[in-house]
């Protein structure tokens, strides 16, 4: 439930702060390179409880960057020239470049949390040792997804190089799903009702965005008659940014 509250805040947030992203994205960079300095401090010194308990909500359990990728995701969704669409779509990649940023700062203490154990042969249960090893993976591709956002990479980079490295975000978004399963799993089938509504939400989050973003590119090869294939690829060349 906590994740869909962060949700609608963060897609009312980005609405509104839409036309400063849009001029000044370099500010809301730093502004995320600081919460992830911030989150790491209060990770190993004593601050107040509740900032603790709002880093703890926003960065540790990795909510409010994976609500701005769910936000980017579902940008493609929107049939071209709707409102959602035209509204959010010139700050897709600075968003998708904020949620990388604090991102980081969840995988960074996260890796050095878990990193030991794994590697000092402790006993490990499969399911954490699955969600590391997945963790892993993900962290490469959120790695290259990331970089490869900024304007200058992309400018750097051939088109069609460009564009099947940001199709990895496809594999990227199921590999984060998997994880939260993984993490949630043992809890949810324990019983325990906030893991349950977890997964009920996030399943709902990402089931729906399947269903819609293939539709979307059907319809988009519909729309395109005899150029249709070209239509629908080039909708899912651009799963990031455009």
């Amino acid at each position: 439930m906590e994740f869909a509250l962060i949700m609608i805040g963060t897609v009312v947030a980005c609405a509104l702060l839409r036309n400063p992203i849009h001029k000044a994205p370099m500010v809301f960079y730093a502004l995320a390179v600081g919460i992830d300095v911030l989150f790491v401090a209060c990770s190993y010194f004593e601050v107040p409880r509740w900032l603790w308990l709002a880093m703890f909500e926003l960065i540790q359990t990795c909510m409010l960057p994976l609500a701005m990728f769910v936000l980017v995701m579902y940008i493609g969704c929107f049939k071209k020239g709707s409102k959602p669409y035209t509204w959010f779509k010139p700050i897709r990649a600075e968003l998708s470049i904020i949620a990388w940023i604090l991102s980081l700062g969840h995988c960074v203490v996260y890796l050095m949390s878990y990193m030991p154990r794994v590697t000092s042969g402790a006993a490990v249960t499969s399911n954490v040792m699955a969600a590391f090893v997945l963790a892993i993976v993900i962290l490469i591709l959120l790695i290259v997804l990331g970089v490869t956002s900024f304007g200058f990479v992309k400018k750097a980079m051939k088109t069609e190089t460009w564009k099947k490295v940001q199709k990895l975000a496809y594999p990227f978004f199921g590999l984060v799903y998997v994880h939260l399963l993984l993490m949630l799993g043992p809890s949810a089938m324990r019983g325990g009702q906030a893991a349950i509504v977890s997964v009920a939400v996030y399943s709902v989050v990402f089931g729906v965005y399947l269903v819609w973003r293939v539709a979307r590119a059907l319809s988009d090869k519909r729309a395109g008659g005899p150029a249709g294939a070209s239509v629908a690829s080039a909708s899912f060349d651009e799963p990031l940014e455009a």
